[in-house]
């Protein structure tokens, strides 16, 4: 398949290109640094363009048949609308190039999944450190639910650079209230890779932990 991947450059965007090379995707990763992509690959290209801007998007996504969004930034005590409105414009170049897939990481601890990623996020993580970041995010999801694409939202537990699990849980119930859910990012990655030839979790928000 042809994919554009977004945040490329994260820990889990690079998960992301690694595994879809090594299944034989052609990859498209869109990156405001190109230089970060250390990656080379023949099936792998690398654009520059920002998610800001509709029509670096509008050019990217053209011709793909889906779209991964691992999409993040480090702006966490400020506020800021860096998610919500580059995932706006990623649906608008998706509908403007008539492609309908999308996969997108959000986090567990986001709108009907609140409280789930246990005491520690809930009473002190996200209200003091990540307030900013998960308000973005819960806006970013809002925005891919009301759209008209084949979606699926995955929320991941806590994110670390453990090793793959080939036995790690996926599904909507997931997460916990006092205990801390976590999830390697190769993990996370080859989960949304699965997606793009399974329908189960279209229009739903598959929690991934371990």
């Amino acid at each position: 398949m042809k994919l554009l991947i977004i945040g490329g450059t994260g820990k889990t965007g690079r998960q992301l290109i690694a595994q879809a090379l090594e299944q034989g995707h052609q990859v498209t990763a869109m990156v405001r640094k190109p230089g970060k992509v250390k990656l080379t690959h023949s099936h792998l290209r690398v654009c520059k363009g920002n998610v800001l801007s509709l029509p670096d998007l509008t050019a990217a996504v053209q011709n793909q048949d889906a779209v991964l969004s691992a999409l993040g930034h480090k702006r966490f005590f400020i506020k800021t609308s860096i998610l919500s409105q580059g995932t706006k414009n990623i649906i608008l170049a998706m509908e403007k190039q008539q492609v309908k897939r999308l996969i997108a990481i959000t986090s567990l601890g986001i709108n009907d999944s609140r409280y789930k990623l246990g005491l520690y996020y809930t009473l002190f993580v996200i209200p003091v450190i990540l307030w900013f970041y998960f308000k973005d995010k819960s806006k970013q999801e809002k925005l891919i639910m009301e759209s008209n694409l084949d979606w699926t939202i995955v929320r991941p537990g806590q994110l670390t650079n453990g090793r793959m699990k080939s036995d790690y849980q996926a599904g909507e119930k997931l997460g916990h209230y006092i205990l801390t859910p976590c999830i390697s990012r190769v993990s996370v990655a080859d989960f949304m890779l699965k997606q793009l030839n399974d329908n189960t979790y279209i229009h739903k928000t598959p929690a991934v932990i371990n």
